[in-house]
């Protein structure tokens, strides 16, 4: 695979939202794959054009997408074996820590030193990072190449790796190995970032990943380099008007370990979001899914009436699909921040010392390039915050 991808849950969305694969089945005679369920609402999606066709194109992921990890070994790039795939060991949050946790997206000061967790990575010549792969601008796969060679057989190329977080990855490779191409992405769900980190599947997660009190227990994190709010994305005719009290008795449609969750868990305004089943082997994924862009799928197929996310997804989802928009406004104020494992201090300080420079030019151009246009008003990065 391209960009030294390792693949690992299953599907991918390109801007067209060519997908990978969905374990519901393949669409007979379409351009791509999709739920064998949507069929029955397709008739009813027709006004949503050729969009209809991206969200059942992009499948919907695997629940249990991190098994598909092979477990760490001495021949596993990531590092020693850890506590096994799929599980996270996660500590309790405190009533305590709540009440005293203040600055989360207070970070350590940049080092460019090689610690023990650098050494590891120079060691292995390759950075290991968990993306995404199915979020439009942000880290996204490009639909697949076909040529035709002069013996008429076909060949096949995977589509590539692109997106905010994939730039900053590779910036970050670069400024550890000296060479952006020394790294390996493994494209992990949502549910599983913490447990990838935690069992040494990868070194760091690059991936829409909000800093929060809860979160800085569980993993450490980099200086925030994007700042978000969560914010509900519905259709444009839907009578919902924004994270309010018009969600009552609607389906609402979150990630599984994502901060959306948790603001429904604090208040939902009387709207569904819970599965029958959540966390079992009986779970539907729903209205809680693995992948956040799961969500989109469900809400096209007309399962829910809505999506809550963090605005800067919504907004990606938006350029997707035109029959759909944000709704009211952002009502939180959150960080995106670089992940690794707790304990890998100087690893979090090198990458602080690469958003040192980054914030100097790169991030404007990735912004200009992939987020702009949809996303528009943002002057620059956060300021970063040093303990």
């Amino acid at each position: 695979m391209p960009d030294g991808v390792e693949q690992t849950n299953g599907a991918g969305a390109g801007p067209d939202g060519a997908g990978r694969a969905s374990r519901r089945g393949a669409l007979p005679g379409g351009s791509g794959y999709g739920s064998r369920p949507a069929l029955r609402g397709l008739a009813r999606l027709r006004g949503w054009g050729g969009v209809a066709a991206m969200a059942v194109a992009c499948g919907l992921t695997a629940s249990l997408a991190l098994f598909a990890l092979p477990r760490t070994g001495a021949g596993d790039p990531a590092g020693p074996a850890g506590s096994g795939p799929g599980v996270g060991r996660g500590i309790q949050v405190s009533a305590e820590h709540a009440e005293t946790c203040r600055d989360p997206d207070a970070s350590l000061t940049p080092s460019a030193a090689d610690g023990p967790a650098v050494a590891r990575i120079k060691e292995r010549g390759k950075l290991v990072v968990g993306v995404d792969q199915s979020s439009y601008k942000w880290g996204f796969r490009t639909p697949p190449t076909v040529t035709r060679l002069a013996d008429g057989s076909v060949k096949e190329t995977p589509g590539e790796l692109q997106g905010f977080d994939i730039d900053l990855a590779k910036a970050i490779a670069k400024g550890i190995l000296g060479d952006e191409n020394a790294i390996i992405f493994r494209t992990i769900p949502t549910n599983q970032r913490i447990a990838a980190l935690e069992s040494d599947k990868v070194d760091l997660v690059v991936r829409t990943m909000t800093i929060n009190c809860k979160r800085i227990q569980q993993v450490a994190f980099s200086t925030a380099y994007f700042q978000v709010g969560q914010q509900i994305l519905a259709p444009k005719s839907s009578p919902i008007t924004g994270y309010d009290n018009s969600l009552s008795g609607k389906r609402i449609c979150t990630a599984e370990g994502s901060t959306a969750h948790e603001a429904l868990e604090e208040k939902s305004f009387g709207a569904v979001y819970k599965d029958v089943g959540d966390g079992t082997k009986d779970d539907p994924d729903l209205l809680t899914v693995p992948n956040q862009l799961d969500c989109l799928a469900r809400l096209q197929m007309g399962e829910v009436d809505a999506v809550l996310t963090d605005n800067a997804l919504a907004a990606g989802q938006a350029a997707q699909d035109p029959a759909v928009e944000l709704k009211g406004r952002p009502f939180t104020t959150e960080y995106y921040g670089v992940a690794a494992k707790l304990g890998n201090d100087d690893l979090v300080r090198r990458v602080n010392q690469v958003l040192v420079q980054y914030r100097q030019g790169p991030w404007q151009a990735a912004y200009a390039k992939w987020l702009k246009a949809d996303l528009p008003g943002i002057s620059g990065p956060p300021a970063p915050k040093y303990k």
